[in-house]
């Protein structure tokens, strides 16, 4: 099965927005359209097609119209600069680009065929030349995804149709569990709520996450945390998803006071302390559950069922919940390996190879543990941990102690070279309480750490640096490490 078939049979209104509202019928008119002109454009099966498209409904009909013609869609951020464009175009060698009669003038020089559309109208405005040798991939290759460059310069990630709709699929039926034939009337599912942008594969997922389980989407044009609120109680929203980022802007938000009738927010693309997940749970009355993915392997591995939910959310906060069925997750030096279907037969990117086993293990590049009750809690990125003097110094650990003071915002725990030691460890924190200080926080974490744990710096700081998928960028802090000394 093709994602293409996600787009059929979907309730009668398939795409909100804070203002609109797109019916199904008229989404699929438009990615017949937009799949028509890329078909027009040359377009062949396994070719890529490059987009750069505002967070509406035209994004959704973009995606679905490019698999509708055998393309391999690939999303781009509006924000980049220029030359970051031309370096991904120059690397993606795509036959065709889809944006907005505005955006156009970015690919004027690229001399490539270019659909346009706003709204219901769409059309070839510019029909250039593919490449000579255009990227070529087999059918089953729906999307590329660069990653977000954390840890060195962004690649292409090639995702699969097969393995998309089979991690989705695992998923659901991990949350929706075995649940007894009552024989009344089933209630229509909830939209999903997508509070991140369409250029990134968390935002894509989400809204093929929603339409494989037979329901619409909400889409936000910029997340803004009094708009979630608007679209929580207009839509009735039981549950949803919300990156670290946006659920620290909504916790924050003074104008925030009520979120009824939303039940459990599943935290999404960076794991979620859990002091800020009891945070949200007092302050709202709404449980927080982690999950966990990567791009890499098309989608979420680790999650929460129904039933754990019930029996361990309370307990288990800040966890990312347990492997979902079929898929296997362990540990080696205390590292992250993940083995799916996909993974197990190899089907994956060459560039990804170095960290894929003979038998399928995939070095997930995190670092993490299991509880004796099969519960997986994650430490930080592997690049990220610390070695001071030969012990371990796990950094997700003393950024939770540092969060559990009271005035403490967020936190982010770097490792800092040290002539003595080797490397210490810098805590970088924004407050909401100019009364905290290095000294209070320090004399916090001895209370609670043990003695090589204790940061040999607080640096205080408006804000966190984020990349466009929420996840702190450590290596902005290391730089600012030596301008704090």
């Amino acid at each position: 099965m093709s994602l293409a078939q996600l787009v059929d049979g979907l309730p009668p209104v398939a795409v909100y927005t804070v203002d609109t509202e797109v019916s199904a019928a008229d989404l699929a008119a438009d990615a017949a359209r937009v799949g028509e002109l890329l078909t027009t454009a040359g377009l062949r099966t396994g070719q890529v097609v490059a987009a750069m498209l505002p967070n509406d409904a035209a994004t959704i009909a973009a995606l679905f119209g490019t698999w509708r013609a055998g393309g391999v869609y690939t999303p781009l951020n509006p924000r980049a600069a220029d030359t970051e464009v031309a370096s991904q175009l120059a690397t993606l060698r795509p036959v065709a680009v889809i944006t907005t009669p505005e955006l156009a003038q970015r690919f004027s020089t690229f001399s490539l065929p270019v659909v346009t559309g706003t709204g219901r109208h769409w059309e070839l405005a510019a029909t250039g030349s593919p490449p000579d040798d255009p990227r070529q991939y087999d059918e089953d290759v729906a999307l590329l995804q660069f990653t977000s460059g954390t840890t060195g310069a962004p690649k292409p990630v090639p995702l699969r149709h097969a393995t998309v709709l089979d991690l989705i699929d695992r998923l659901l039926a991990k949350l929706r569990g075995a649940k007894p034939d009552t024989g009344k009337p089933k209630r229509p599912p909830m939209p999903n709520l997508v509070p991140l942008s369409l250029s990134l594969w968390a935002g894509i997922y989400q809204v093929l996450f929603a339409f494989r389980a037979g329901s619409g989407v909400v889409l936000m044009d910029r997340f803004s945390p009094t708009d979630f609120a608007v679209l929580v109680k207009r839509h009735q929203l039981r549950s949803t998803v919300l990156p670290p980022a946006a659920l620290t802007m909504v916790l924050h938000d003074e104008a925030v006071t009520d979120l009824s009738p939303l039940k459990i927010v599943r935290s999404i693309t960076a794991p979620l302390s859990p002091v800020q997940a009891a945070r949200f749970r007092d302050k709202f009355g709404v449980l927080v559950l982690n999950s966990y993915g990567q791009t890499e392997l098309g989608g979420e591995v680790v999650g929460w069922s129904a039933a754990d939910a019930r029996e361990w959310g309370e307990t288990k906060l800040g966890s990312v919940g347990r492997p979902l069925p079929g898929i296997d997750v362990s540990i080696a030096d205390d590292e992250v390996m993940v083995r799916t279907p996909t993974t197990a037969a190899r089907k994956i990117d060459p560039a990804f190879l170095d960290r894929l086993s003979d038998d399928g293990w995939f070095r997930t590049g995190d670092l993490g543990w299991f509880d004796d009750d099969g519960f997986l809690w994650l430490d930080g990125r592997v690049s990220d941990m610390i070695n001071r003097g030969g012990l371990k110094v796990f950094p997700g650990t003393v950024e939770d102690v540092l969060l559990s003071a009271d005035g403490v915002r967020e936190a982010a725990v770097v490792g800092i070279p040290d002539e003595r030691v080797g490397e210490v460890p810098w805590a970088f924190v924004s407050r909401s309480d100019d009364a905290v200080t290095e000294e209070l926080l320090t004399t916090w974490c001895r209370e609670r750490l043990t003695p090589y744990r204790i940061p040999a710096r607080i640096v205080f700081v408006d804000r966190l640096p984020r990349n466009d998928v929420g996840k702190v960028v450590k290596r902005e802090l290391a730089a600012l490490a030596g301008t704090s000394e």
